[in-house]
């Protein structure tokens, strides 16, 4: 069996950053370490054309699932690494050729040569590893055209890197890259889908999810809290807020006219997420929302709601109809969570007929009837934080007081 001390990270979009280059790099690297928060072992080392991860004898198999999901990556392998000794290359290539050999494949070798120093070029160095192949090999044939087998060799300074394997990594580009903002995640298909959009090109985001006890349950608080974990797998890690909502949602209930309730609980809900954003220094705000899918994100009522915060809002789904943000969320595997059928706050107390026209002069009016400050500052001061990690239980993570992480 082929032992793979190293894996090799190969860049997507960093390669046109220019002078920006090295801080996307070092932003990858820690998101890198993130993802494999639990393999301690592992050394990381982000240099300017390829990332390199010293395995120290970590489970690779693990390690490389992890890494599919990361984006700013590219490509990777797991690659062995020997000294600039073609011997000693060769008997690794022939190795690996033997432990994946299958009656009648083909095979070709692919020499990249970033030493010039070394004493073979390229063609030298295939001919040579080529010739190991046919001899040690027996039934093996060469085919340069679509191989079944391509063996990689890597001439760099500081040693030879040999690879049989190319995994496509999730492209984009790395996490909090592209600065921090607050994601309104409710329990439904459309927000995670949101927030998985946002991130690959670049944005941390922190997930604020409104819970309302006993009208929501402990099961749908959970659930959002399973979808976190799954668009972490992207960033490593993701910051999950509780906020309280319950005494907010039963005012807005007793002084609102039915068909303003939706507008209205939206209205303050993206209050409390703009104080939120603003204490976590976020820049944007990152919601699910798709024109025209429900009653609550037509124009108009975008016009409504937004009224009460100048903070620019993401709608990274805006113009995707339902079943292209479905197959978004198959591929992403939160859609089997969103459809379990567990209530969330937004679907509480919806009144059967609420206006798809708000006037915004009317949601101000109906507002007003609330001791807006009062409730906000109420449940600000319950809210609850956790980090939920990649290839954590979210349901173990642990909670920390708001302020500390201020």
């Amino acid at each position: 069996m082929i032992h793979y001390d190293r894996v090799m990270i190969r860049y997507g979009e960093l390669s046109l950053k220019g002078k920006n280059k090295k801080s996307f790099i070092n932003r990858l690297v820690q998101n890198v370490r993130k993802t494999l928060h639990d393999f301690p072992e592992i050394k990381i080392y982000g240099e300017r054309d390829r990332m390199f991860l010293d395995l120290h004898g970590a489970n690779s198999a693990v390690v490389i699932e992890r890494l599919k999901d990361v984006f700013g990556i590219q490509s990777y392998s797991p690659v062995i690494q020997v000294a600039q000794d073609i011997e000693q290359v060769e008997e690794k290539v022939v190795a690996l050729v033997q432990s994946q050999f299958e009656e009648g494949m083909t095979f070709k070798i692919n020499t990249k040569r970033s030493d010039h120093s070394f004493y073979m070029d390229t063609t030298e160095i295939n001919h040579y590893l080529g010739g190991a192949v046919l001899r040690n090999v027996e039934g093996i044939k060469v085919q340069v055209k679509k191989p079944d087998l391509t063996i990689r060799v890597e001439v760099r300074k500081e040693g030879i890197f040999i690879s049989s394997e190319t995994i496509l990594g999730a492209g984009g580009l790395p996490v909090g890259s592209g600065g921090r903002s607050v994601l309104m995640l409710s329990g439904g298909i459309d927000s995670p889908v949101a927030g998985y959009l946002a991130m690959k090109r670049g944005v941390e985001i922190i997930a604020v999810h409104f819970y309302s006890p006993p009208y929501t349950s402990e099961q749908s608080l959970q659930k959002a809290k399973d979808l976190t974990a799954k668009i972490a797998a992207y960033s490593g890690s993701i910051q999950f807020i509780t906020v309280p909502f319950t005494e907010i949602q039963e005012e807005i209930k007793k002084s609102v006219p039915e068909g303003y309730l939706m507008t209205v609980t939206r209205r303050m809900m993206m209050r409390i997420t703009d104080i939120i954003r603003e204490q976590q220094r976020g820049l944007a705000i990152v919601n699910g929302e798709s024109l025209g899918q429900v009653a609550s994100q037509t124009l108009p009522s975008m016009v409504a709601i937004n009224d009460v915060t100048n903070t620019p809002i993401i709608r990274p789904v805006v113009s995707m109809d339902k079943n292209e943000i479905i197959e978004v969320a198959k591929k992403i595997d939160t859609f089997d969570l969103s459809i379990q059928p567990f209530e969330d706050c937004c679907t509480i107390f919806a009144p059967p007929a609420p206006k798809t026209k708000p006037k915004l002069e009317n949601a101000r009016k109906f507002e007003a009837r609330l001791e807006v400050d009062a409730l906000i500052e109420r449940s600000i001061a319950g809210l609850e934080v956790e980090e939920i990690k990649v290839g954590q239980d979210s349901s173990a993570a642990a909670k920390a007081d708001f302020m500390d992480l201020l």
